[in-house]
């Protein structure tokens, strides 16, 4: 494996802890979670957006600086293989979405201070899958405060993903998710293995699923 930090990301219920925790298993690598559930503001946010968003971001921003910074501080970061379910710039992506102009610049120049102080990863794995899969994802999952999340918003989210990804130099593989079954399917899992086991020039590589 020459990919020794990979990180999963995608809209929300696109897989990406299920996928984590699979890969890590199978490569016996350190897995980093992200820690919402420990965000007090994630049920208020999706209640009253308006009032509660910049300190949900400003939250999920300190959680996640806080993991990262302990991963660069360890001397194994590229001796040993990492799998993260989140990438540091999914704040900034959020923040973009869900904060009004003035609070979003004020959110930039934090993030921007914080940013360059972590690690990227070698390769981020990016599972796009249509707003129609990722509704019967959530629904699956139960979390009360996710149930009744607007498609408008999975799209701005998804388009701001789609927007950074095609401007961002790491290298990303791109999977058509939207027949995903990474928990049934062990195929599903298998290709994403093969796909990390190869060398990639910086930017965007598709990979469809069996």
């Amino acid at each position: 494996m020459n990919h020794h930090f990979i990180t999963i990301e995608g809209n929300i219920g696109a897989g990406k802890t299920t996928l984590a925790h699979i890969l890590a298993k199978k490569l016996d690598a350190r897995l980093i979670l992200e820690e919402f559930a420990d965000n007090p503001f994630l049920p208020k946010f999706y209640e009253n957006p308006g009032q509660y968003a910049f300190p949900l971001e400003l939250f999920f921003m300190a959680e996640r600086y806080k993991q990262m910074k302990d991963l660069v501080l360890g001397k194994d970061l590229f001796n040993s293989i990492t799998v993260s379910d989140y990438l540091f710039t999914k704040c900034l992506l959020f923040a973009k979405v869900n904060l009004p102009e003035e609070e979003f610049r004020l959110y930039q120049k934090l993030f921007d201070i914080i940013h360059q102080q972590l690690a990227f990863p070698q390769i981020l794995v990016y599972l796009h899958a249509p707003v129609q899969k990722l509704q019967q994802n959530i629904k699956k999952r139960q979390r009360p405060y996710e149930q009744s999340i607007p498609d408008e918003y999975l799209f701005k989210i998804q388009e701001t993903y789609t927007h950074y990804i095609k401007q961002h130099h790491i290298t990303t593989l791109f999977v058509d998710a939207s027949q995903a079954d990474f928990l049934g399917n062990e195929a599903h899992v298998n290709t994403i293995l093969e796909a990390l086991e190869r060398d990639y020039e910086p930017g965007q590589h598709y990979l469809t699923l069996p």
